[in-house]
Order: structure tokens, then C-alpha cells, then sequence
């Protein structure tokens, strides 16, 4: 049934479709699991990835459909209630269907953005678990990442207190030499807490640290999770644990968790994230959740392994990229797909009357504050020039080889005149498209694009890469930017382009992913622009080295891997109930 999303906040319906939500025992029925591959905790259950792959090994994957994005407003335009809206519309047409989705950071959920569980009635459920950290796979993330920040802090104590031979005597450890001012990693902690991005650590005595600035990212944004999200088991996750560069010694060369003899306990930490979380639409699909990796930064999209067990669980696996098109489509298209060997049918577009209308010159759009009535009054000449954000997108998932579905993910103060605007620009453009109403109506809500995802699935694809492997890291980020981003070309920093050219050089990073870091909500490296951009080039300030993920990433502008916690934060209105532990206030 659907429930009434104009009148009821996302905990109630949640509340509400819990209460018949299968258990453990019933998922094991339903999804035809053995017993010894479903590992029970509490009401939710995690799922043994490497068993139920050895045993379908044989059976054919089931089909692959992306979810992403038109360039956003701050306040997202609902690609995880797309992704769950399309589950449960695929699901009232019969269809065995599942999916996987990242895991929210208790960063957005504590801010204004909130948790990321969809919304209406195309939500994720239990929604206070999934918000309010789930299985503990970002709390193990956390520990891992700072043990090998402590083991790195006590290293460089440690040699500055005693010479060669008492370190050797004393410790048994060789002198590392790291260089204070070239250290790559910092802490991490799940909230946008702005007040720690740059900090001095060790104040003191010579017991008390190695004295140093420091700074804190927000956990999603550590290595420890983009290496999770590509891992293809536990061997393969250890060795990359073993390979993160967390400085450079004074001579130049990178010093590794493995140098520092940390990386195999961290990988023991992380023992338990390796296998994703079973959970449920509020219409009962199963729906994936592992990974949650940042994805201005890394690569933005749930796991490898949760699309490798979806894809032989269900008939038709639903996938979510973090971002617009020209972030998390591109990162999907050419990393991780690249990564895992797996090739996706079909990409929805998911798309809104309220994200065009900005594009179009509609009022400013701010987290937190009341929306203009431009965005809930008709205006046919703003959604019309807005679409061109959306023609260009549908653009960049052509070049993929994919012919993309556009989803109106309408909104109940959209008119009938507006979704025909965005309809008739979306097919001038060659692609399908459907109007969506899953937040109001669940499954019943999304059968238009259900069927349009069905039709697409059916149709044979010519997916290929933007550009082969061999291909130098300039040259990389020149084609991303022209090609995907619409620049006339690419300004390198000195000391970026420095950077850059080291690495060519060098055969190891011969194979590592282009991570691109840039804002999601402008097509350029700033945010102030919107639309598609003219006449910019794109700066690269820094390349940042994940060695352990295998990613190298070039910096577009200002990106914090630090958010802020604005001024009217959703913890504002959280609560729990003391009597019977039921948490409100999460959106």
C-alpha cells in the first residue's frame, strides 16, 4: 500500500511499513540463500558475498541499470528515491529486481541534506538503522583509518626520541625519516565538523606526539572506503589496506601503511564491512547496502561486491552513482565498470521541474531556507532553457554507448505542462523518457519508468570506454574536461602539472584509476554556474595519490574533504523516544 506522503514525515511511513518488514528467516526463503550465507544481526542481516558468488558462479548475471543526475540544487533531486521508486516499480510488474545503494554518512544525515534513504514511499527501511550507522561498517572504517594515522604519529615520536641503534634495540623498527611537511593523510570522523580541517597536533612535551599541523576529513571521504567499494574480496582488500601512501620521507619517497607495519591490523578491523547489508524498500525488495565512499573524491558509488551479488540474486539489479552525470556516471562508466569487468544495460537520468528551473535562471536555491514560488508555480520558459543542463548529460551517457532513460521524478506541484517541456527536450535529445510519481505512489507511481527500463534493457548497447588505459593522466583530464564538462581545456598549476608529470613517469601508476574531484553542482569547477557553462577552462591545483584504492586524483578548484555543518542542522529535530527507544525527526 502507499501511504500518504504529503501528510506523513519519512520515519513515520518507515515506522509504519516496518511493522510487516520480512525478517532474516523470510529473506533466506525469498532470495533462496543457504542457510551459512546469511549472517543475522538483529533485525537485519549481512550477507556472505564470497559464498553466494562460488555457488551461482554458473548462473548468468541478471540485468544492469545505473541510476544518476541532471546537475543538482543543493538539496539533491532524488536519484536514492529514484533507485528505490524504479525497485518498486519493477517489482509491481513482476520482476525479480534488487539493488544496492551506499551507505549515508552520519555527516549529511546530522546536517541539512539529511540521511539518504529515499523518501515518501520510496524509502529504505528500517530507515533509524540505516541512518543512524547500520551494521557498524563506517565506525570499522573509522578505526582502521586512524590506527594508521596513530601508527604514523607514534612512528615519527618515536624517531625523533631516540637514535638508529636505540630504535632498532628498543622497538626493532628501522628510522622511516618521514617528512612532517609531506604527509598525505590526516584523521577522519563521520560529521561535517569544519572546526577540525586544519589542526596542530602533538602540544606538549616530548610524550605527548610529534608537534605538526594536522586535519580531519569526514570518514566517507577516507581511502580506507573508496578501497572498499573496488575490493573484490578480503585478500584484496588487505593488500590494498598494505599499500595506502600516508607521507613521504625526506628523500622523496612514499611511506606506506605497509611501511608502518599497520596495514594488516586495519585490514582486521575492517574484517566485517567486507560483506554487504540485506535491507528492504518500504514495498519489501531487497535492496544492497555496502560502501559509501565520498564522491567528490573517490568514486562515489556503492560496492563492486554488492553489484556482483545482485546481479546473480535478481533478474534486474538497480545501481545508484553518487552526483550528477558528470561525476557519478563518468566514475561508474570508466572506473569502476573498468574496475569490475561489468557491463551496465541501461542509465536512468533521473531529473526534476525544480533542478531546471535553476538551470534556467530560477531564484538561488539554499539548503535550509524556504524555496521562491518560482520552483513551485508553473514557468514554461525556465524549465525550456534549464534543459539544456539535461540534453548535455544525456549527451555525455550517450557517448558511453548507452541510450539513456530519462526519469521526471515529479514532484506533486509539477504540472502536466512542465513534464511534457522536459519530455519533448529529453527524446529531441534520442533519449527515452518517463514521468515518475514513486515518492507519492510507490511502485504503482513508477510503472512508466519501469517499462521504459524493461524496453531499454532489451536493446543491445555498444558500451565503451572514454579512453584506453594507456592513456597519460594529461591527456585523461583533457578529454574528461572538454569532453564530459564542455571546457576548452585544462590549466595545470605549476606545481600540479610538476605532480602530474612525476607520475606519468612512473610504470606503477601506470594502471591507476582518473578520479576526478570537482563540485557536483555546476557542470565547471564552480558552483555558482549553472546551465552548461561557456567559454571556462578547468584548473588543476593538486593530484592527490590514493595508492592503496589505485586512484590518482586531480584537483578541480576548492574542494574540503571537510564539509560544515550549517546553521539549521537536521539534529535539530531528532529525537528518541525514552519509553520505547523509537527515534523521530529523520526527515
Amino acid at each position: 500500500m502507499a501511504y500518504d506522503a504529503t501528510k506523513m514525515a519519512d520515519w513515520q511511513i518507515s515506522e509504519e511499513a516496518e511493522k510487516n518488514m520480512p525478517m532474516p528467516d523470510d529473506w533466506r526463503e525469498k532470495l533462496g540463500l543457504e542457510k551459512d550465507e546469511m549472517l543475522a544481526m538483529g533485525r537485519l542481516s549481512k550477507l556472505d558475498f564470497l559464498k553466494i558468488i562460488n555457488r551461482l558462479k554458473a548462473k548468468p548475471d541478471g540485468k544492469y541499470i545505473e541510476v544518476t543526475a541532471i546537475t543538482p540544487t543543493p538539496l539533491g533531486e532524488g536519484k536514492s528515491t529514484t533507485s528505490l521508486g524504479l525497485i518498486e516499480g519493477l517489482g509491481a510488474r513482476g520482476k525479480n529486481v534488487g539493488g544496492a545503494l551506499r551507505q549515508p554518512s552520519g555527516g549529511p544525515t546530522m546536517n541539512v541534506k539529511g540521511t539518504a534513504a529515499g523518501g515518501g514511499n520510496s524509502l529504505l527501511i528500517p530507515m533509524t538503522e540505516f541512518s543512524l550507522g547500520l551494521t557498524g561498517d563506517i565506525n570499522d572504517i573509522m578505526n582502521a583509518h586512524n590506527l594508521g594515522m596513530v601508527a604514523m604519529t607514534s612512528r615519527m615520536q618515536h624517531e625523533r626520541n631516540y637514535n638508529d641503534e636505540q630504535l632498532a634495540r628498543l622497538t626493532g623498527m628501522r628510522r622511516l625519516d618521514i617528512d612532517p611537511t609531506r604527509v598525505e593523510m590526516g584523521w577522519v570522523i563521520d560529521y561535517c565538523a569544519q572546526a577540525l580541517r586544519n589542526i596542530i597536533i602533538g602540544i606538549g612535551g616530548r610524550t605527548d606526539g610529534y608537534m605538526m599541523q594536522s586535519k580531519f576529513g569526514i570518514a566517507v571521504g577516507s581511502e580506507c572506503m573508496a578501497i572498499l567499494a573496488v575490493a573484490k574480496d578480503l585478500a584484496d582488500l588487505k593488500e590494498r589496506l598494505n599499500n595506502i601512501t600516508v607521507a613521504f620521507d625526506k628523500s622523496g619517497k612514499p611511506v606506506t601503511t605497509g611501511d608502518l607495519e599497520v596495514g594488516n591490523a586495519m585490514a582486521a578491523f575492517m574484517r566485517n564491512t567486507i560483506n554487504p547489508t540485506l535491507m528492504s524498500t518500504a514495498e519489501y525488495q531487497p535492496c544492497l547496502v555496502h560502501a559509501g565512499p565520498f564522491a567528490n573524491i573517490a568514486v562515489g558509488q556503492s560496492s563492486i561486491i554488492a553489484d556482483r551479488v545482485g546481479l546473480k540474486l535478481w533478474d534486474y539489479h538497480v545501481t545508484e552513482s553518487g552526483f550528477a552525470a558528470d561525476i557519478g556516471f563518468e566514475k561508474f562508466w570508466n572506473v569502476k565498470c573498468r574496475f569490475s569487468g561489468l557491463k551496465p544495460h541501461v542509465s536512468i537520468l533521473t531529473t526534476t521541474v525544480r533542478a531546471l528551473k535553476m538551470h534556467g535562471g530560477g531564484p538561488k536555491v539554499v539548503a535550509g531556507k524556504a524555496l521562491d514560488d518560482a520552483y513551485t508555480k508553473e514557468n514554461l520558459g525556465l524549465v525550456e532553457k534549464g534543459c539544456e543542463n539535461m540534453v548535455h548529460l544525456i549527451g555525455v551517457i550517450r557517448k558511453s554507448g548507452i541510450n539513456p532513460v530519462v526519469c521526471i521524478n515529479r514532484f506533486y506541484t509539477d504540472t502536466d505542462a512542465e513534464c511534457n517541456v522536459i519530455r519533448k527536450a529529453a527524446e529531441k535529445a534520442g533519449a527515452r523518457c518517463a514521468v515518475s510519481e514513486h515518492w507519492l505512489k510507490g511502485g504503482q507511481g513508477a510503472l512508466e519508468l519501469a517499462d521504459a527500463v524493461i524496453d531499454a534493457c532489451n536493446e543491445n548497447n555498444e558500451f565503451k570506454f572514454l579512453y584506453p588505459l594507456e592513456m597519460k593522466l594529461r591527456d585523461r583530464v583533457q578529454k574528461i574536461a572538454t569532453e564530459i564538462y564542455g571546457a576548452d581545456g585544462v590549466d595545470w598549476s605549476p606545481e600540479a602539472n610538476a605532480k602530474a608529470e612525476m607520475l606519468e613517469k612512473d610504470p606503477k601508476y601506470a594502471d591507476f584509476a582518473t578520479m576526478m574531484v570537482k563540485t557536483h553542482l555546476s557542470l565547471s569547477h564552480d558552483p555558482v554556474k549553472k546551465g552548461v557553462p561557456k567559454n571556462w577552462r578547468l584548473p588543476i591545483r593538486d593530484v592527490l595519490i590514493y595508492s592503496g584504492a589505485k586512484f590518482l586524483c586531480p584537483c578541480a578548484g576548492t574542494i574540503s574533504l571537510m564539509p560544515g555543518t550549517a546553521s539549521n542542522p537536521a539534529f535539530r529535530r531528532v529525537d528518541v523516544d525514552p519509553a520505547t527507544g523509537k527515534v523521530s525527526g529523520l526527515f
